[in-house]
């Protein structure tokens, strides 16, 4: 059985994870709206990943006898400079993120509740790659500047992203 605590901290990120997919979405729109339809779908694979994560929360409430509680979700940023803005901004979310689930572990330990340490470590591998994802990103079009070819293999390049 799912402590109170827990549960309510779980349904908690639930609506945090789904947030994050409502920045990506509008972060996509933002790309797609300034013709870099290839980081605009890597923006939308990460908005699916989002919402993965959020059902992998709920998944786990359901199973340990808890019960899912959707919020209303706040309205994202629309609009940004640049595409490196956007990635700087994707960058600090993740990081954003990985302190919410270090907070959750933090929650479990405390509640000697072993099922979710072993649940979260996943979470806890996924930031170290969504963080190091992203950052990437931003160095790279920090090294390339705004404009000219090397944006466009950037966004060429993001555009392969596929659904994991």
């Amino acid at each position: 059985m799912i402590s109170k605590k827990i549960e309510d901290a779980f349904n908690d990120q639930i609506n945090a994870e789904l947030y994050s997919a409502y920045i990506y979405m509008a972060m996509s729109a933002y790309l797609e709206s300034v013709d870099l339809s290839g980081m605009a779908r890597w923006m939308t694979v990460q908005a699916q990943e989002e919402v993965d994560h959020a059902k992998k929360f709920a998944d786990h409430i359901v199973e340990r006898g808890g019960r899912v509680r959707y919020k209303a979700i706040d309205c994202p940023q629309e609009e940004w400079k640049s595409a490196l803005d956007v990635f700087k901004g994707a960058y600090d979310h993740e990081r954003y993120v990985t302190g919410r689930i270090n907070s959750l572990m933090d929650i479990a330990i405390e509640e000697k509740d072993y099922a979710s340490q072993v649940f979260l470590h996943w979470f806890i591998e996924e930031q170290v790659e969504e963080e190091a994802s992203a950052d990437a990103i931003v160095k790279k079009l920090e090294m390339i500047g705004e404009g000219g070819r090397g944006i466009y293999m950037v966004d060429k390049d993001l555009g392969k992203r596929e659904a994991d």
